[in-house]
């Protein structure tokens, strides 16, 4: 049996000159944790529902476990899923809510309560069975429906926003939950966000999309550290992108003389052939920037100092007209050094610490 567990070929919609999703191709691993992510209006939803059989593709093919189910009905695909709004029944107490796909696939009744118990042994919750839906938090309310969906063990689960009602101490608490699942179970998940941290916290690897197609798929660290267009660069995480033109290259190392104020350093290819004289964007962390009072590199007057918590973060003005704030960052200490509004301030980095860009 192929190691892949979806496979989509040349997949694609229109609706009426609208391209919602551009000819797609996509290989899922058996077991993967795969998130589409992108802003709204990419393309996720509708490759998602594609996927599910919630609408029809004007070309290319979808295939689960081998089998080409492009124009099957949602049921005979061998799948779960898992909304933003939990979608249980209010009138059925949450055992019931469970044993019913069990139902709907004629499970013996005694098969279907064992298998429900089961199911809210791995979403902790074996004490809530006979509760209604009302009677449960929005949090245990999502596990519900996550156990719901485990309890026929489907081939896929595919999850669109399932965590956007909750509130951010429930969302990371039910991330850490659906990861649980996910590594006991060993069952693939589809996984659809617009929440950047979300994707990199619980993704094997990430479909960015924008524009209707597939901008970069890859391991969150691929996406982070090389992003191959600017759109990655920054749209996951944030980034100073500063203009560049190429000096010499050694192989994956880059000489480059920023267009703030002529200074020069080191950058890594993204992956995409350069040559000296063309013109990149330069990526930098914010986290990754060394700052100080005095030395090599970029100079630029302190605007705000910012503590978000673990992090404090640094605005320099860089003199450049109309370029955006370069953003420093770095843990929040009791005794780190003091900078006052105003301090001009000197900003450095490592050549494995940059990442240029193309135009």
């Amino acid at each position: 049996m192929s190691s892949s567990n979806l496979q989509i070929s040349g997949l694609g919609k229109r609706y009426g000159d609208f391209v919602a999703l551009a000819p797609t191709h996509l290989d899922v691993a058996r077991g993967e944790f795969l998130t589409l992510l992108g802003p709204s209006g990419s393309g996720k939803t509708t490759l998602l529902s594609l996927i599910a059989g919630l609408a029809q593709p004007d070309e290319g093919r979808v295939l689960i476990d081998g089998a080409d189910v492009t124009h099957g009905a949602p049921y005979e695909r061998d799948i779960g899923m898992v909304f933003q709004n939990y979608a249980l029944f209010p009138h059925m107490s949450i055992e019931e809510n469970i044993v019913f796909p069990l139902k709907m696939r004629k499970v013996p009744a005694a098969e279907a309560r064992r298998r429900a118990m089961e199911a809210l042994e791995m979403v902790r919750l074996p004490h809530v069975a006979a509760r209604l839906p009302r009677e449960l938090s929005g949090g245990q309310q999502q596990r519900i429906a996550l156990a719901r969906c485990m309890v026929y063990r489907p081939a896929i689960i595919l999850m669109d926003e399932p965590l956007g009602a909750l509130d951010k101490k429930l969302r990371d608490q039910m991330q850490l939950e659906i990861k649980r699942i996910h590594r006991e179970l060993g069952t693939t998940i589809v996984y659809v966000t617009h929440d950047q941290e979300e994707a990199m916290t619980m993704s094997d690897r990430i479909c960015l999309m924008n524009g209707g197609a597939i901008e970069q798929l890859g391991t969150p660290a691929d996406l982070y550290f090389r992003p191959r267009t600017l759109f990655v660069a920054d749209f996951l995480g944030e980034s100073n992108l500063l203009k560049a033109e190429v000096a010499s290259v050694d192989g994956d190392v880059l000489s480059v003389r920023l267009a703030h104020q002529g200074v020069t350093g080191q950058a890594l290819s993204n992956g995409a052939p350069i040559k000296a004289g063309q013109k990149v964007t330069v990526m930098l962390r914010p986290q990754n920037l060394r700052v100080g009072t005095s030395g090599a590199g970029l100079t630029g007057r302190l605007l705000d100092v910012m503590v978000t918590g673990s992090l404090t973060k640094l605005y320099l003005d860089s003199g450049v007209a109309d370029a955006e704030p370069i953003v420093v960052a770095y843990p929040t200490q009791r005794q780190a050094e003091q900078y006052a509004i105003g301090q001009p301030l000197v900003v450095s980095w490592q050549a494995a610490d940059a990442v240029a860009i193309s135009e």
